[in-house]
């Protein structure tokens, strides 16, 4: 038999996959990734070798996570069309990186994984493969014609289940589709392919709603070091808590009893559809609103926009899954140089959905209020600015007297 190592989450699509591979004549290895998902790993790793698996790996990858994916994100400001801050974007390569781990200590190069032909996660994991292992022979059943015969959506799944005996919680009723991580929980498919579908309050997992948000802010200071942040002071409870996982998991505690980080929107496929999605990111959008602010105050200005010029283009590399393209290596270390200086502390309140940013401080600010100050000369010279218009003015008073 042929040995495939399975990207298993112990839901409706991946232990379907797994009993029909074993079904299809594969040992099938399952890796549970524990990315900061609410999930019970034992109960995951207990179901998939009584449907037939030959052994589970389940490991702990959240500080890496945090680490390596998501402060690098953070530090490029990363937001796809404006709105999703990517948390299954970022956490799809390095599942991929473990699980070709996994295989190379299985004596295996054929991969698997549970993503549907119609979506992002195929491309995410499959460039991974293909970049981490050249060599990778990657069974996507989504793109099989074998499995399309019998599958040929949710629905079939759940019957399928039923018949062979295989507990899932995903229901005909209520068939939407979630992944969850530390840095967001994600909903779609199900009542929500309807745009127009206003989602009911009881399917969010991590935020009450800003109505159900307490009447208090919440006052916190955020302190980062070379545009990571290092510590988190809770200025309204005088508590201080550091270490990039604990201050993480920390501020997706404190956002989602704030009613932080949810959003819904239409976004671009990378394979060409829109689709619409779900999201609640608490530590995340409250990070991101600090980072920009200290950034503001302590980068040069064309640092500043240069970043802003090529974010986007990061942020689609992320969303596409060329997390570990040259390209994405390059525009990182751009990203890293610029981050050098974004030493500092910023100070927020959090209040009903809202991250208010109300001060910041930095050894590294490029900020003087002898040369801003309205009410004092300083060391800028006010006449100085009439040879500036004027010089920047000249191709315009050109163009106006050629009209």
């Amino acid at each position: 038999m042929k040995k495939v190592v399975l990207a298993y989450s112990g839901g409706l699509d991946t232990s379907c996959i797994l009993k029909w591979l074993i079904d299809t004549g594969y040992e099938v290895v399952c890796f549970v990734a524990d990315v900061g998902q609410e999930e019970d790993f034992e109960a995951a790793k207990k179901k998939a070798l009584s449907i037939g698996a030959s052994k589970v790996y389940v490991e702990d990858l959240k500080r890496e996570f945090v680490e390596q994916y998501i402060f690098n994100a953070l530090k490029a400001n990363a937001v796809y069309e404006g709105k999703y801050l990517l948390g299954t974007s970022l956490a799809r390569p390095l599942i991929a990186k473990r699980q070709i781990e996994v295989a190379k200590k299985e004596g295996t190069n054929i991969l698997s994984h549970g993503a549907t032909g119609k979506g992002n996660d195929q491309v995410r994991f499959e460039l991974t493969y293909l970049t981490l292992m050249p060599e990778a022979e990657i069974i996507s059943p989504w793109k099989t014609p074998e499995f399309l015969a019998k599958f040929k959506g949710r629905t079939d799944l759940i019957n399928y289940a039923k018949e062979k005996g295989i507990p899932v919680s995903a229901t005909i009723a209520k068939p939407y589709s979630s992944d969850d991580n530390l840095m967001h929980i994600s909903y779609e498919a199900g009542q929500l392919e309807d745009p127009a579908f206003e989602p009911d309050q009881s399917m969010f997992q991590k935020t009450v709603s800003p109505q159900a948000a307490p009447d208090k802010e919440t006052k916190i200071a955020i302190h980062f070091k070379a545009g990571v942040p290092v510590k988190v002071v809770n200025l309204s409870e005088s508590k201080e808590v550091s270490g990039s996982l604990e201050l993480f998991q920390y501020l997706n505690e404190l956002g989602g009893k704030n009613g932080i980080g949810r959003i819904d929107l239409v976004e671009n496929r990378f394979v060409g559809m829109k689709s619409r999605g779900v999201y609640e990111t608490p530590a995340g959008t409250i990070l991101l609103k600090a980072h920009l602010d200290l950034e503001g105050l302590v980068l040069d200005r064309e640092v500043c926009h240069l970043k802003d010029m090529f974010m986007p283009h990061i942020a689609s590399l992320i969303y596409y899954g060329f997390w570990f393209s040259p390209e994405m290596e390059f525009l990182m270390a751009a990203v890293n140089k610029s981050q050098t200086d974004v030493d500092g502390i910023v100070f927020i309140k959090l209040y009903k959905g809202n991250v208010n940013v109300v001060g910041r401080t930095s050894p590294k600010s490029l900020y003087n209020a002898d040369i801003a100050s309205m009410d004092k000369l300083g060391a800028y010279d006010q006449t100085d600015a009439k040879g500036f218009i004027k010089l920047n003015a000249l191709r315009l008073r050109l163009k106006g007297l050629i009209k």
